[in-house]
């Protein structure tokens, strides 16, 4: 109700002081978070999940306000994407609001203030109940990027419920390349090295913006290292039809415009992994219908972000408590036995 009655007023603000705002106005929002037991509980990676539908990375870069947003009713929080070196980011503006299409563009490139910084707020919350992801990545200016994830893979398994490898944003240049076959090989390893062996499991992140060739050889891949799990996906660098006048605007594009696309590469990850590995859906997901609709198609769970710049917190409760009622209407007794029965 809050957030409707001031909509107005936060979309009058540049879109990237109204995210600041956002940050500092969960913390202080009652919320009660979700608890395991009940029928939308799922496990994925060994992880058990309250409920499948997560706060996706870009929300809260820092790791600063985990607690708070699993106390809104999502069912996982994923922090990120974080660095070894505090950067800046790209120069602004950055980030825009497609109102007309319910979409943002954005091409921050991985602002955030460092590792060092978010593993010591992260390491205050250490024992508390939730999942909480850690999304990390690499610097722009690194002369090494496989060694920025094999950094950022030990200092952050020790807080991560699974750590995510970002290699999937279109916003930092040469990133992307790190999806093809012997580099995705060569990254893998060395995070699963810094990992060790009793580390949490690790997900990967992957475009939208992909060929078939593509699609086979990291499912393919994402096996043979056995990855907790596939996250599908990042922001989009196509443009289909846009209403708004910002729609030329470079960056990744996310928001209802991506769902079609999106939804897609959960059925193609599906089909390439043969079932065999857990799918996490991201992108365009605004109702309880549309997470419903990517969990039939294959994902296990779904995440979104853009959606909240638009329906506001509350919109994980009323997501979740949607699910459980196409949960019920659909016969199904459990979110694992839905998962890709389309």
């Amino acid at each position: 109700m809050l957030f409707r009655l001031t909509r107005h007023a936060i979309y009058a603000l540049d879109p990237e002081r109204a995210h600041r705002l956002a940050i500092a106005g969960v913390r202080f929002m009652p919320g009660k978070p979700a608890v395991p037991g009940g029928p939308l509980e799922t496990r994925v990676a060994g992880l058990t999940f309250p409920n499948p539908l997560g706060m996706a990375a870009g929300f809260d870069k820092d790791g600063e306000v985990p607690d708070a947003l699993l106390g809104q009713g999502f069912g996982f929080v994923e922090v990120g994407s974080i660095t070894p070196r505090p950067q800046a980011g790209n120069p602004k503006p950055r980030l825009f609001r497609l109102t007309e299409d319910r979409a943002v563009i954005n091409r921050m490139g991985f602002n955030n203030g460092g590792g060092p910084a978010a593993a010591a707020r992260l390491l205050v919350r250490q024992g508390r109940p939730g999942v909480v992801g850690i999304n990390i990545g690499a610097n722009k200016d690194s002369a090494d990027r496989v060694a920025d994830y094999a950094q950022m893979t030990q200092l952050m398994a020790p807080m991560a419920s699974y750590l995510a490898v970002n290699i999937s944003s279109p916003n930092t240049p040469g990133l992307r390349a790190l999806q093809d076959e012997g580099a995705l090989t060569a990254l893998l390893d060395a995070v699963f090295e810094s990992r060790g062996e009793s580390g949490p499991p690790v997900f990967l992140k992957v475009a939208p913006d992909l060929e078939p060739a593509d699609i086979e050889a990291i499912a393919r891949i994402a096996l043979d290292k056995k990855l907790g799990a596939l996250i599908v996906s990042n922001t989009t660098i196509s443009r289909p039809p846009l209403r708004s006048s910002q729609a030329g605007e470079t960056g990744g594009l996310s928001g209802a415009p991506l769902k079609e696309l999106a939804l897609q590469r959960v059925r193609d990850f599906r089909k390439a992994t043969g079932g065999e590995l857990p799918l996490v859906g991201v992108g365009g997901i605004a109702t309880a219908e549309d997470a419903w609709q990517r969990i039939r198609a294959g994902a296990s769970l779904v995440q979104l972000y853009s959606a909240m710049v638009y329906e506001g917190p509350g919109i994980a409760r009323h997501i979740v408590s949607g699910l459980e009622t196409l949960l019920r209407r659909d016969g199904f007794g459990s979110i694992a036995e839905a998962v890709g029965s389309e």
